[in-house]
């Protein structure tokens, strides 16, 4: 399991750079053993109104590019 966070951790710090350039973050909150992936989205991206679509389109999409284990990204709240 850490290789596994290891890669997502990696993933995430690839897509970064373009949530910073909004203002935004991502922060990694717990992996499940059956691929479900929580982010905490920071910054800009925690109210955004298209945080939803940056989740779908950007995190999830890079991750499971990545990281083909991964089933689904969620974001929770806290």
């Amino acid at each position: 399991m850490d290789e596994l966070r290891e890669r997502i951790l990696k993933a995430l710090d690839s897509i970064r750079p373009y949530l910073h350039a909004d203002g935004g973050d991502v922060e990694l909150v717990k992996v499940s053993e059956d691929g479900i992936v929580e982010v905490k989205l920071l910054g800009a991206c925690g109210t955004c109104p298209m945080s939803q679509m940056t989740l779908r389109a950007g995190v999830e999409r890079a991750l499971m590019r990545s990281v083909p284990e991964i089933k689904r990204v969620e974001a929770v709240l806290n």
